[in-house]
């Protein structure tokens, strides 16, 4: 609903049915609702926004054209950029040429979208079963120190690009050094490994802000497949965008070796 409201608060002058005042009150509600669903995902309970501000808003969204109180909370209208889903950044209508869209999205529709820093806690565990922890560290990237609030989005694809679990998104990463990006976060892998199926793949978009666009785009990904899973580190070569799920037609990111550095854990019961 942000991410509705937001568009339409962005739009411009002569295509939207709202006057600029009511943009901005509309901009301020997209930001409220994000300050909800961060209160929601955080475990810190001081200064979160809660259930019954929320409700506050409901009189003002309905009476949009005709509100002209002051707003109940001191926000400010969410900056011009975009709040994406997983993998909604390649379809924008707006991208250019070398930015073009997602060969094979997945399934967009199969699992809730997440907004970025979407970690998800580990399964239960089940006798015989095994369950994966991969712990981004680092990539390699030549302009590392020029990416602007990157993190990556981790997904588990079948061979058709179809989702086979939900999607996850790691927090902004924690600090850029000469030539890599460095994350140090688990990411819990929602499925055991045993119904993982077939040919089954987990990719690492890479993704970061660009202003001039206002968007966050996807720099490169990297994949590892299923006979890759092992305990211990494992360093994987980075591809060209757009994202190909399907694994089909890959291109090197660059003849150098930049690679993505994680660390694999298997937990057996």
């Amino acid at each position: 609903l942000a991410r509705h409201l937001q568009k339409e608060a962005q739009s411009q002058h002569n295509n939207s049915e709202f006057t600029e005042d009511q943009k901005k009150t509309i901009a301020k509600i997209a930001t409220c609702l994000e300050l909800r669903s961060a209160a929601l995902q955080s475990t810190q309970s001081q200064d979160e926004f809660k259930l019954e501000d929320l409700k506050k808003l409901e009189p003002i969204l309905k009476n949009i054209l005709t509100y002209n109180k002051e707003f109940p909370f001191d926000v400010q209208p969410v900056p011009l950029r975009k709040i994406l889903a997983p993998g909604e950044e390649e379809h924008l209508e707006f991208e250019e040429e070398d930015e073009e869209g997602g060969a094979g999205a997945g399934s967009p529709d199969s699992f809730p979208a997440r907004v970025p820093g979407t970690l998800l806690p580990r399964l239960p565990s089940e006798p015989g079963m095994t369950l994966l922890t991969i712990n981004i560290e680092k990539i390699g990237l030549k302009d590392a120190g020029q990416c602007i609030d990157p993190y990556i989005t981790v997904s588990v694809k079948d061979l058709n690009g179809i989702d086979l679990t939900p999607v996850q998104d790691t927090p902004v990463a924690l600090r850029k050094e000469d030539t890599y990006v460095h994350f140090n976060v688990d990411i819990e892998i929602q499925k055991h490994v045993e119904k993982l199926t077939k040919g089954a793949a987990i990719f690492f978009e890479f993704k970061h802000y660009k202003p001039k666009k206002r968007f966050t785009s996807t720099k490169c990904f990297a994949f590892m497949e299923m006979d890759e899973i092992k305990p211990g580190a494992i360093v994987i070569e980075l591809y060209k965008k757009p994202t190909d799920f399907k694994r089909k037609k890959l291109q090197l990111l660059t003849k150098k070796p930049l690679y993505l550095h994680l660390h694999q854990t298997l937990h057996k019961e």
